[in-house]
């Protein structure tokens, strides 16, 4: 029997070399898999590496804390300040007075009120953090980068500094409304003591206002006082205070003090802008707590006189006594008016070469000035960019609008129709059908979009700023200037904000420009609104408007007469007054803040140059018709200066008016056949059809349209001319058709001349020798010719006797 050994051996040495193979394979997984692990783990290592490198990168120092609050020169210690744009003439300091803030440590505050304050706070690392946040990353947007460094600052800080550090900071640099910040500036505003000397009820009403400081003693007492209560119940239950401290303290009110009369501001409105500006780079809770000087674009001056005039002018239309002040001269009389009790009135001065506000009155009632400055329906505000979108369009100031009736409502703000215009008339004395052709010739879309190019909505109400710096682009030449506000370029109420240190924050002293229109479009357009004859059609002679130096002015209303402004720039100033009613029965027109806008703007130019505009390349000035803007010809009885884009200039000779010869006994046309002692020469405007039932209402002289009753002579059959008909209109070139015949025939020829009588004629062509019976006489060219023709055949005889023959045309 074979042994069954080796067998025995063989598989067991095949069993051993395959347990071997599977442990080499589990070591190389293992070997694998921790290669794999550690790479991950580098690589996770290196990835925070680099995510700490930039939480950390240009981390603030924590040493900015002190500086900022610790005694004697932290900078929170001073409020921040506005000041004018000379930088001495203090507009407002946030801060309940002029007296710097006292700092006050935790030594000196007392056990009650470390214990109000210790039951409103979360941990020490949450009070580290919103010290950081408030101080320190303010101008920081929200983000994880972010908290993890405010994390890691307050951490820091807490290390570094300690928790009494950090409590005492907090409660000295906390906001308690009213711009009170910190805790001894609150006590002594709204309980008249120190700090030190508060009470547990006065501290867990401060602690209750620290939550909320819109919420405080003076806005919101009774709901300050519930919450106070509410605190001193957490500090029963965290025995903050003993029981019997805490019975004691609710049966008490606290004594709040009154509150502070406020002076009155320099500039309300102007001092709202300025902080919406400011805050569009820095948080304005980290600038109302101090420690920045904010230098504004007022002048001061020119403030004072602007206010003056305004609240005198809002005196004055609701008829109230009103005290005078220096600039009180400068101020126009108003038109004859009933007192208008409920109105108001608002202006602004801006410097359109640099986009800053010199001057802003907000809306002024019964002679005070109010901190509001809101929009107002723009009424005819807009118009001027609708002529400026078709003067981009082939349209000039001279071309030739109708202002006659279209439909049942005369949108007229004056209700008369005035018939033929220049655009520029139209423009100049705010005249409304010739806008709405106009807007339906351009597209109210192309409208939209020019005046978007000047930060206007047509379809929104009306900003006084957005309007001083939209007409201040004309005054400009076509460049607008400010600062990016809101992602927008606006006018700017700020020059720089400034550190304690005097180093800046934000400077905005040089402008932003912003190309608009070209130089000769904008010329263009301040040709038309600064033309003192233009608008004497409406505003008569010596009226407000003319101020004794060249002014761009646009005045505006809207229908119902509720709302009225002026809008006017010279190179240097943009000058825009708002005034409105709310009477029921009340309604203004422009020459109401026309007065307030003339008094500004005299007192406003006092130390500018008195110069206008240069004419830039582009345009050229060229004598026109009036009101067709066409080429001058002898009928024409107005000739006016006007400016064209070069390339539009115009090419035809006017058309509008014609010469008729009339009797002037019939008051018919005449004819050549009519008494020459009879007719006489007179020039008629031509009036198009929709434009004659007007002309006729308005008893204007309109062409006569029949002949003359006297009859022509018998036709002969041998001398006529048979085309064109008699009296009818020709143009370019003529066949004159007829006869030239009969016995003894010599030769004839065809003569023209102007007028009913000429006193000279034209000989068409040579004489001819060959009769002419029913054919072509002679070919006569009209192009350049216009008016009145007579045509006249002459057949000379072998006896030289002559026969004629007369006609008459008009020549289109």
């Amino acid at each position: 029997m074979t042994s069954t050994l080796p067998i025995l051996r063989a598989r067991r040495e095949r069993r051993l070399a395959k347990q071997k193979r599977n442990d080499n394979r589990s070591r190389g997984a293992a070997l694998s898999v921790g290669l794999i692990v550690s790479m991950a783990l580098g690589a996770a290592l290196l990835l925070a590496a680099f995510a700490y490198a930039d939480v950390v990168r240009d981390l603030p120092s924590t040493e900015i804390l002190p500086l900022l609050l610790d005694p004697p020169n932290g900078a929170l210690l001073q409020p921040t300040r506005v000041y004018d744009r000379s930088g001495t003439h203090l507009l407002k300091t946030f801060a309940p007075d002029e007296t710097p803030r006292r700092y006050i440590s935790v030594g000196e505050i007392n056990a009650q009120t470390l214990a109000a304050f210790s039951a409103v706070s979360e941990s020490d690392l949450a009070l580290a953090q919103k010290l950081i946040a408030d101080l320190i990353l303010y101008n920081e947007a929200p983000s994880l980068k972010r908290d993890l460094r405010q994390r890691l600052l307050a951490l820091q800080i807490l290390s570094q500094f300690g928790r009494e550090k950090i409590v005492e900071w907090t409660l000295n640099s906390a906001d308690f409304g009213t711009d009170a910040y910190g805790i001894d500036s609150a006590a002594r505003l709204y309980f008249g003591k120190p700090a030190a000397e508060l009470n547990l009820n006065e501290s867990a009403m401060l602690a209750a206002t620290s939550e909320s400081p819109a919420l405080n003693p003076f806005s919101a007492p009774q709901t300050v006082l519930e919450r106070s209560r509410e605190i001193l119940e957490i500090m029963r239950q965290r025995r903050l205070v003993s029981a019997a401290e805490i019975d004691l303290a609710r049966t008490a009110t606290p004594a709040v003090q009154p509150a502070p009369q406020t002076p009155p501001e320099a500039a309300p409105a102007f001092l709202n802008l300025v902080l919406a500006q400011a805050e569009s780079q820095i948080p304005r809770a980290r600038l109302l707590r101090g420690g920045m000087t904010i230098i504004s674009t007022l002048d001061y001056d020119l403030q004072q006189s602007a206010l003056c005039l305004t609240e005198l002018y809002a005196a004055r239309l609701a008829v109230l006594p009103y005290e005078s002040c220096p600039a009180s001269s400068a101020l126009p009389s108003l038109p004859p008016h009933s007192a208008y009790a409920d109105s108001s009135v608002s202006a602004v001065v801006l410097d359109p070469t640099t986009g800053q506000i010199l001057a802003l009155v907000g809306e002024t009632n019964r002679g005070a000035e109010t901190p509001l400055l809101g929009a107002h329906p723009a009424g005819s505000a807009y118009d001027a960019f609708a002529y400026l979108a078709a003067f981009a369009r082939g349209f000039s100031p001279a071309s030739l609008t109708w202002d006659i009736p279209s439909s049942q409502e005369n949108p007229n703000f004056d209700s008369t129709y005035r018939g033929a215009m220049r655009l520029r008339i139209a423009l100049a004395n705010d005249i409304q059908v010739p806008l709405l052709t106009l807007k339906n010739q351009v597209g109210a879309e192309n409208v939209a979009k020019v005046a978007a190019s000047f930060g206007l909505n047509v379809n929104a109400d009306a900003s006084m700023l957005d309007l001083a710096s939209a007409y201040g682009v004309f005054a400009a030449q076509g460049v607008r200037f400010g600062q990016i506000v809101d992602e927008k370029l606006a006018p700017s109420a700020l020059l720089r904000v400034e550190d304690a240190d005097h180093n800046p924050l934000m400077d905005w002293s040089l402008p932003k420009a912003q190309t608009v229109v070209t130089p000769a479009m904008s010329y263009l357009t301040t040709d038309v609104l600064s033309d003192e004859a233009a608008r004497r059609l409406t505003w008569g002679r010596q009226n407000v408007l003319e101020i004794g130096r060249p002014v761009g002015v646009k005045p505006a209303q809207t229908a119902d007469g509720k709302n009225a402004w002026t809008i006017g720039y010279t190179p240097y100033l943009s000058v825009v007054v708002w005034s409105g009613v709310r009477g029921e029965d009340d309604a203004l027109t422009p020459r109401f803040p026309a007065a307030l806008w003339s008094g500004i703007m005299q007192v406003a130019s006092q130390k500018y140059p008195s110069s206008g505009w240069a004419l830039p390349p582009g345009l050229t000035p060229i004598t026109v018709c009036d009101p067709s803007g066409m080429l001058p010809t002898r009928e024409c009885p107005n000739l006016v200066g006007e400016i064209f884009l070069n390339g539009s200039e115009p090419t035809q000779a006017d058309n509008l008016f014609r010469e008729f010869y009339v009797n002037r006994e019939t008051g018919l046309l005449a004819t050549v056949f009519t008494p020459p002692e009879l007719a006489e020469r007179r020039v008629y405007m031509l009036f198009p059809d929709e434009a004659r039932a007007w002309a006729q209402s308005a008893d204007l002289p309109l062409p006569p349209s029949s002949y003359d009753a006297i009859q022509a002579p018998p036709i002969n059959p041998y001398v006529n001319i048979s085309a064109p008909a008699l009296f009818a209109e020709v143009s370019g070139k003529v066949l004159i058709l007829g006869a030239a015949t009969g016995d003894d025939f010599s030769y004839y020829r065809v003569q023209i001349g102007k007028g009913i009588n000429p006193q000279e004629w034209i000989q068409l062509g040579e004489d001819r020798y060959e009769p002419v019976n029913g054919g072509l006489l002679a070919e006569w060219d009209t192009t350049n010719l216009s008016g009145l023709y007579a045509v006249q055949l002459t057949v000379v005889r072998a006896d030289q006797k002559a026969e004629t023959a007369i006609i008459q045309v008009t020549v289109k």
